[in-house]
């Protein structure tokens, strides 16, 4: 039982709900009575109840070859305390696009198997632990906006591990999720679950650790990219190796989506950030090219379709806002860090931390580029940006490069009026959206910018006619969604822009 000395409100996003945290945090009967529900059954606990935990459990709760009871856990703060509370009032905390979310989450509450809860209690019933809880990297800026540097602070992460070892028992499976540096599972999770097992005078050398990443993508295949994709996986000893592989074979569709098992944990650690890295990368090198195209009078949009006619190119990249999502925003300077601080190279990942940093001024650069091309001063216009989330089809605002943008705007002295399908609050902001497209055209703007790739926003007639409708003003697409000749209708009556297309 934990006691908290202030009580505090979390609001859910998605119902607008408010719930009161209570001042006394005990919810052991909650557990013990969930459990009584399930005899026999194996108890699987979810650490963290985001956009990966939440899901994970449902599919954990849905799994193929096994009957299991779930139990997520979160922390009772209030961000996070309005996840559980609603996962056990009947109201999924995640708004997606994927039918099967709501078929997954009826069929857990028609079985009764999936639970959430505060309470580290739930430790002491897990036979396997799924670690899904944030570890960030603080970045820090520099006055010109370049990156100065980056803090990995384990702390959280750490005490999360350590919660795990107060409570769980000798044999279970911990099974790490989370993108980490390289070198975590075998340098920081093991020996922190051993110091935990020996301090409660228990033994250790029934204890299994693995690590296999998510590949977790929120939109449309939201349970199927959990599901039925591929995973890799990798165990600190061989008996963690063969736990690993006993559980994803029950949840996971190896038949048609087969497990690849790798040598050791760092090795699995390691793909996760490369596999990221090399995305980042890809996107960073878009940039220069993108502008050299604007300066040369060049669609890049065309050039790029007429490259990936070539098989081994199909995969280079377009221009667009910037780099958004938890996982290319950082999983580079994860890298670099354990190179430096686990493995002790004094040698950083310089090309790797370099894509992150030009990434994250790309929203930046968006912004200049409709600085230099509007006429006049950007200071009380109104503007009405389409999307907020980082990816198209998704409702995902964690690092969305939308949000840099939008401060530019602001900082200028802008009017901003939001639009986003997918989004009904934006979390970082504290901002409701409209979600009312027809209704927001109503209103006059001078400036109206594609934030985001939505197919709400792309071969959308009676968008471009609402456009021509209104009097002139300047579009700008950022993402490449109009066409050639939405953008020439579009041109007959407003300035248009696009990034990266400079034969407009």
């Amino acid at each position: 039982m934990t006691t908290a000395t202030i009580n505090r409100i979390s609001k859910s996003p998605v119902t607008g709900k408010e719930y009161e945290i209570p001042s006394v945090l005990d919810d052991k009967a909650g557990i013990d009575a969930f459990i009584a529900l399930h005899p026999g059954k194996k108890v699987v606990v979810v650490q963290g109840l985001g956009f990966v935990g939440s899901v994970m459990g449902l599919v954990v709760a849905n799994a193929l070859t096994e009957e299991y009871a779930v139990i997520g856990i979160d922390l009772p703060t209030p961000a996070s305390y309005w996840k559980i509370r609603s996962i056990n009032e009947g109201v999924f905390p995640i708004i997606a696009s994927d039918p099967k979310i709501d078929l997954y989450y009826q069929q857990a509450l028609t079985k009764k198997n999936y639970y959430a809860t505060y309470d580290s209690h739930a430790y002491s019933k897990a036979d396997v632990v799924v670690v899904d809880i944030n570890l960030d990297v603080q970045k820090k800026s520099a006055k010109n906006n370049d990156l100065e540097g980056y803090d990995v602070d384990l702390t959280p992460f750490k005490k999360a591990i350590e919660a795990i070892g107060s409570n769980c028992k000798e044999e279970v499976l911990v099974l790490v999720e989370t993108t980490v540096p390289p070198g975590t599972a075998q340098k920081i999770v093991r020996p922190l679950l051993e110091e935990c097992l020996t301090k409660r005078g228990l033994t250790t050398d029934k204890l299994k650790v693995g690590h296999s990443y998510e590949r977790v993508m929120p939109g449309p295949k939201y349970i199927d990219s959990i599901q039925n994709f591929y995973r890799v996986f990798a165990g600190t000893d061989e008996k963690s190796a063969e736990a690993v592989e006993r559980f994803l074979r029950t949840v996971i569709r190896t038949d048609e989506y087969p497990l690849t098992r790798l040598g050791n944990t760092n090795a699995t650690e390691m793909a996760k950030v490369l596999e990221n890295s090399f995305r980042a990368m890809n996107i960073a090198f878009m940039v220069e090219w993108s502008r050299f195209a604007e300066e040369a009078g060049v669609d890049i949009y065309e050039v790029v379709n007429a490259i990936r006619m070539r098989p081994t190119h199909k995969n280079i990249m377009l221009p667009g806002l910037g780099v958004g999502g938890y996982c290319l925003t950082k999983d580079p300077l994860l890298a670099s860090w354990a190179r430096m601080n686990l493995f002790g190279s004094e040698e950083k990942l310089g090309q790797s931390e370099k894509g992150v940093h030009i990434n994250d001024k790309m929203p930046l650069y968006a912004f200049e580029y409709l600085q230099s091309q509007y006429t006049g001063s950007l200071a009380g216009k109104k503007v009405l940006l389409l999307g907020v989330s980082y990816l198209n089809d998704v409702g995902d605002t964690r690092y969305t490069p939308v949000e840099g943008f939008y401060d530019q705007l602001i900082n200028a002295g802008c009017e901003i009026t939001l639009h986003d399908p997918h989004v009904k609050y934006w979390e970082e902001k504290d901002i409701w959206i409209n979600q009312n497209l027809e209704e927001l055209l109503e209103d006059e703007c001078d400036v109206v910018v594609v934030t985001t790739g939505h197919k709400d926003y792309r071969s959308n007639e009676s968008l471009i006619n609402t456009l021509l409708s209104k009097p002139a003003a300047f579009m700008y697409d950022t993402i490449g969604v109009w066409t050639k000749d939405e953008i020439k209708a579009l041109g007959e009556k407003h300035m248009v822009k696009v990034l990266g297309r400079g034969d407009l």
